[in-house]
């Protein structure tokens, strides 16, 4: 499995010397795309190792990482249980559609109970309803997760100035900048609205897996569009002329949003003439056909 470079063409980075290159993480998997790929990799084997035979975890309705963990279940052979934040609504949207025809059993939960989704006690009850399963976090962000999205930047075989990558839960961001272990500049877009927190997030992930701080990494929080999963006009027009002109779908909730900071930071002169920068395209792509449904997204 690949995830190659594609390179951007745009005036705006020809009139500034700068060159953009997208690292194509949604090619690596058909089903498991993206950074869900990179962190359930060692998630599975984990699994394996400890004999376990069904996989437990959490999400929202609109979840990629509910709709990878159902995709993995399938294709690995794990029973897979998704505990879904809120009411049943029939008929499912697409994404639990889709994670209930690769086998996911979904159990709807209400917000206050899913609040406890950390708590010992409420994972001990459902470890117990499940027969032990392997239970993996919301996001499926943890140490092992961290492993995986280091190798995000294994195979990039250009020289570059910066990596930039969306970010919700910090997982993926945490691993990229622990894998280039204090090399070049890491720029983080959060998804979140009010997404400072990420940063002790983020350092708290990095010291978990490896025990080193580094300081090569920023985030940029003014590029959520009002929150998770929120979206404005201006940047379903900004992902529908980037499909017009690279022939690359974005998705709303992630990637739309880090190339549309990206563009707007070159606007702004924020990238030193003849930089190179690497934007990691994540995936999440199985959440457009939502969006379509939902706000008759074009992409």
């Amino acid at each position: 499995m690949e995830a190659p470079l594609q390179q951007l063409h745009h005036p705006l980075l020809q009139e500034q010397n700068i060159q953009l290159w997208l690292k194509r993480e949604d090619l690596l998997h058909p089903t498991i795309s993206g950074n869900k790929w990179r962190k359930l990799k060692y998630n599975l084997q984990e699994a394996k190792q400890q004999q376990k035979s069904t996989l437990l975890t959490f999400g929202g309705a609109y979840s990629n990482h509910i709709a990878a963990v159902a995709a993995a279940g399938e294709e690995f052979g794990f029973r897979t249980i998704g505990i879904i934040r809120g009411e049943e609504h029939l008929p499912l949207n697409p994404t639990l559609h889709l994670a209930t025809t690769q086998g996911m059993e979904l159990q709807y939960v209400s917000r206050e109970v899913y609040r406890q989704k950390s708590e010992s006690e409420f994972l001990k009850a459902l470890a117990w309803q499940y027969q032990e399963p392997y239970i993996l976090p919301e996001g499926g962000t943890n140490n092992l997760a961290v492993k995986g999205c280091t190798e995000i930047i294994a195979d990039i075989e250009i020289e570059y100035d910066y990596l930039c990558c969306a970010s919700g839960t910090g997982g993926t961001l945490a691993g990229v900048i622990a894998g280039l272990e204090g090399e070049k500049q890491v720029l983080g877009f959060p998804s979140l609205k009010g997404g400072a927190f990420l940063q002790q997030e983020i350092e708290q992930l990095i010291r978990n897996y490896n025990g080193k701080t580094y300081n090569n990494w920023q985030l940029f929080t003014d590029y959520h569009f009002g929150g998770y999963a929120k979206v404005k006009p201006e940047l379903l027009a900004f992902m529908q002329a980037f499909w017009e002109q690279h022939q690359v779908p974005l998705e709303p909730v992630y990637t739309g949003k880090m190339m549309f900071g990206i563009f707007n930071l070159l606007q702004k002169g924020f990238f030193a003439s003849s930089s190179r920068i690497v934007a990691v395209h994540t995936g999440g792509l199985q959440g457009n056909a939502g969006f379509r449904e939902r706000l008759g997204l074009q992409v």
